[in-house]
This record gives C-alpha cells, structure tokens and sequence, in this order.
C-alpha cells in the first residue's frame, strides 16, 4: 500500500483545497460538501442554459477554431451536432466567416475595444450557403489572448424582409414617379379642360343672360299684351253689350250678336294663350286666401244661367257649406272653364255643378250630359289646341286651351282631379281640394255676385287713362241706368268732385293711370277728399300676383280687362251693398 506522499496526481475535490484525511480537517467536511453540490448544480444549470439557448453561443480562438458551442449555433450553421461543428471548422477566419477582410476588420476592433455588439455579418454554413447574423463578441484575455465568446442570432428572415421593403420602396418610388408623370400629364389636360369649361362657361353665361333678356322681353310683350291688346278689345266688348241692350232692327241686332260672339271669342283665345304662357313659365303663383266655395259656385251658377237659358240646357248648382283656403281667381277660372266646356259639347240634358264632402276633403263636381269622351282620349282632352269634336259639329269652338289651363292651373294649387266619361252619356270633372271647416264664415273673400236689379240712378266714378274703354264705360253703365261720373285722371276727378259737390255712391278705377299713377292713389285720394271709405274695385289688365296680393291687403277687389258685361254688374251690385 502507498504512503499518501507517493501518490502521483491522483487527487480529488478535497485535496485540491487543502483538505486531507487528517482528523483536525474533519470538521469542515460537510460544509464543503454541500458548498461542492451547489456549485455542481450551478455548473447543470448553466449547461442546460447553453445547451437549450435559442440564440448560438461560441467560445473560440481568432487565431484556430471553436473552443465550445451549443447546439443552437450548430443548426444556425447548418451542422448536424456541436462537435461535429468544432470538428469540421478549425479556423474561424477561412472555414466561418464569409469575408475574410469582414473578419479581420472585426478582430482589430475587438483587440482595440474588447467588444462588439450586434454586429450584422454573413457566415458561412456547412452547404457552402451564407446565413445572415447579428453577433456580439466578448474579448477574454484571461483565457487566452484572442479567446473571444460570441452570441449569435439568425437574422435571415428579417435581412430578407428589409430586402423586400427596399424592393417595395423601389417600387413605390417607381409608382410614384410613373403616377406623378402620369398626374402631370392629367394636370395639363385637365388645365386645358379647365379652360375649355370656363369658355364653356363664359359662353354659357352669355347665353343665359340673352335668355334672360328674352324672358324679359316675353315679360314685357306679355305685360302689353295684357294691357294694349286687352283694352281695345274692352273697350269693343262693352260698347257691343251696350248695342245689345239698345233697340235695334232684327238684321242689325243679328250683326251685333255675330259682333259680340268674335269678340268674346278673341278674349277668350288672348286670355288663354297669356295664361298658358305665364303658367309654362311659372309665373303665376298662388294667391290662397280663406274662400267660402259655396258662395264662389252659387256666383258661377248665376253667372251661366244665361249661357244655359241660350243653349236650352238645364243648369243645376248643388252646396254644401265649405270655406277652402285656395286662389280664388284660379279656382275660379278652373271652374269656369269646366263649366264652358260642359256647355259647349252638351246639346241637350243638363250641366250640374256640385259640392260634396270627402272627410277633411272637398269635391267639387261637373256634370254634363254631352258627347262624352271615349277612354282612349281622355288623357289627350289637356293637351294643348286638342279639341274634342272637330269643326262645324255644333256649338261655339274654342281654341283647345281650356282643359290644358285647367290641368296646369291644378297642378300649380297642388289638387287632385279625375274624369270619368261615357261615349254618348257624358262626362264627370271632379276637383278634390282640402278644406277649412265645413260651415259658412262671415267677412271673407266672396265671388262676385251675380247681377240683380237696383242699379237705376246709382252714381258711379269711373277712372281710365284710355278714352275708348272710358266712353265704353260710360256707355254700358248709363244703359243700366247709372249716372256716371267718367275721368281720364285723379286730378280731374278730386277737381269735378270739388266743385260738384256731388258724392258717388261707388267707384271703378284702372289700375295704370298716366304719369306713373295709379288707381289705387286715385281711390285712396277720393275717400280723403270725401272722408268716407268709398266702396271701390280696381278693373286692370294687369293679372300679376303682386297686384291682386297687394290689393288683397287693402281688401280692395279686382276685375281684370276684358270685362264681361254680367261680371261688372255683379261687381257693382256687390259694392253697392257694401253701403
């Protein structure tokens, strides 16, 4: 048996620390047991740690190769272990790196600093193929004198996702410039674009305003046709009344008649074609004002008994009490025109007017028992210069503008309207409209009344600036048996009243005087001088909205030229009763 003394090398943990079999060093044994146990733990640890690490980690020599490496950095080369990876590259300069001045580059910089960080190279794997990593390299000299640790990570998709961004802003700075060409391209032409639509415009703007100026020159030719035309025609029209009501030989009394009949005719087509002009033209606005619509049928009944007694033909008017907020002119001409076209195709039976209530509706009906109309042509009938029987088949013929005034002058006042005919049985024109309450108001609007006896010795003022429709005038009125007191003027009027003395019982007055007057000033300045309010009405060509909205708020009435000889003595019956 050896003596300790001649043991070669063969030491444990113990000797190494100094500790032997003796007896004194007994007593630190267990401590050092345990402290060698945590520090194999530790050491386990560690080399799991290494050994499992995502990243590689190395040590090795500048100068040779691997000193260690972990799997990670096995696979990372593409090696199938750690040793087979030690065995195969032993120098680190040639066998791993794939630059060889990128290596020496990074050695100098480790000798001088002793580290380096993060550094992005490219090694060479075991199929000869490069990989891209980002490396950190620790200098240990206590090791050796190049002895280096390194932990490496596999950048590869992350290299190659920046290539692909770098090739994406290629192509974008490509894109981008082809678009911005392209844009600037499209700038030019939309700048000659641009400068073709602001011709366009310009031209366009000329354009409209000739329109304008043509619309007010339709405007103007309008105006005076409702004035020029209209007054001769008047003045015509109530000097022909006037013959009738004379005495006169059976073939003159036929020529008069023969007379009046192309006049009313011409009135009739004048009117017609002004109305249908300002309604294409949306110049006629609703005027609506509470209408008692009763009153306003039993004044158009009244008005066609004549018509009716002449052609031998029954004429009913059937109320109900009823107030409507509407236009009355309008209304008024709607019916009127229903009316007139009853009685021109009706040779014999009967016409009904009729008031029916609908719920919190109004129908207002006509009824005739006329030709009637075959249901193939009943949308035709409000066509303009459509007529529904041809020329010569009886009757006074119109120009074909009635219904299509009516059609338009309903749509304007937002009503419902329905037909419904039988060949040979006649017709029904119903009117739907919405209404106020279903009884009878005092103090508002009324139709003109219809003519009735009283007029004899009445004294009437009658104002107008054009002396044919002034004798006219006076004419008509003094074969009722009124006494007339007729000037051209307010001045000559206010003077004869003056000294006269004598005080008219009602005055009529043209709306356009001379030297830019008015009857309106002429009314108000004859109530002063007198100091009463004189019951008066203005009789005008003028059928705008403006006026008749104006005059409504002086409760002042108004009856447009030409004046038909029924509805001025209703006019003055119904001033007349004022007082």
């Amino acid at each position: 048996m050896k003596k300790p003394s001649e043991r070669t090398g063969d030491y444990g943990i113990s000797d190494l620390l100094g500790l032997g079999s003796q007896s004194a060093r007994k007593s630190y044994y267990p401590a050092l047991l345990k402290q060698i146990e945590e520090l194999e733990q530790e050491r386990n640890r560690y080399k799991w740690l290494f050994e499992r690490a995502l990243h590689g980690i190395f040590q090795g020599d500048l100068r040779g190769g691997f000193l260690a490496c972990n799997p990670a950095m096995a696979k990372i080369c593409g090696y199938s272990s750690p040793q087979d990876l030690q065995a195969r590259v032993i120098r680190l300069r040639e066998q791993l790196f794939c630059s060889a001045s990128e290596f020496d580059t990074l050695r100098q910089e480790l000798l001088d600093n002793g580290s380096i960080s993060a550094r992005e190279i490219r090694l060479c794997r075991a199929d000869n193929t490069a990989v891209d990593v980002a490396i950190t390299l620790l200098r240990r000299p206590d090791l050796g004198p190049e002895v280096v640790e390194a932990f490496v990570a596999d950048i590869s998709e992350r290299v190659q996702a920046r290539k692909e961004l770098v090739q994406i802003n290629a192509d974008l700075e490509c894109r981008v410039k082809d678009r911005t060409q392209a844009l600037q391209e499209a700038n030019v032409g939309l700048h000659f674009q641009i400068a073709e639509r602001e011709k366009a415009e310009r031209e366009l703007v000329i354009a409209a305003e000739a329109a304008a100026d043509a619309v007010r020159s339709k405007d103007k030719y309008l105006a005076a046709a409702s004035h020029d035309l209209l007054q001769p025609l008047n003045a015509a029209r109530l000097t022909i009344s006037a013959l009738q009501d004379s005495a006169l030989p059976a073939e003159e009394a036929r020529m008069v008649h023969q007379v009046h009949r192309a006049l009313e005719g011409a009135e009739d087509l004048l009117a017609d074609l002004l109305d249908i002009s300002k309604l294409d033209q949306k110049a006629m606005v609703p005027d609506l004002a509470l209408t008692d619509i009763a009153a306003l049928a039993k004044g158009l009944g009244q008005e066609f008994e004549s018509v009716a007694a002449n052609a031998g033909i029954g004429l009913s008017v059937r109320t109900i009490p009823a107030l409507a907020k509407t236009d009355q002119r309008m209304l008024t001409r709607i019916l009127r025109n229903l009316l007139s076209n009853a009685f021109r195709y009706t040779r014999s039976g009967r016409v009904l007017l009729a008031l029916r209530a609908r719920h919190d509706s109004l129908r207002i009906e006509v009824w005739d028992t006329g030709v009637g109309i075959e249901e193939s042509k009943l949308q035709d009938i409000f066509t303009e210069f459509h007529q529904l029987l041809p020329q010569g088949t009886g009757g006074r013929q119109g120009a074909g503008l009635g219904l299509a005034i009516v059609d338009r002058m309903v749509s304007v006042l937002g009503y419902q309207m329905d037909v419904v005919s039988r060949p040979g049985r006649g017709s029904r024109f119903s009117l739907q409209l919405p209404v106020e309450v279903h009884t009878v108001a005092s103090k508002i609007e009324q139709p003109l009344a219809a003519a009735v006896p009283g007029l004899a010795g009445t004294r009437v003022l009658v104002i107008d600036n054009e002396p044919a429709v002034l004798e006219s005038m006076k004419l008509i009125l003094e074969r009722w048996g009124c006494l007339v007191i007729a000037s051209p003027d307010e001045r000559q009027a206010l003077e004869y009243l003056q000294q006269s003395k004598e005080v008219p019982a009602a005055m009529l007055a043209d709306y356009h005087l001379d030297d830019e007057k008015t009857g309106w000033q002429a009314i108000e300045a004859v109530r002063t001088l007198l100091g009463k309010r004189l019951p008066a009405a203005l009789v005008t060509a003028d059928c705008s909205y403006e006026l008749r909205k104006q005059m409504r708020a002086h409760h002042l009435p108004i009856l447009n030229k030409p004046v038909k000889p029924n509805r001025l003595r209703a006019l003055l019956t119904s001033l007349l009763s004022e007082n």
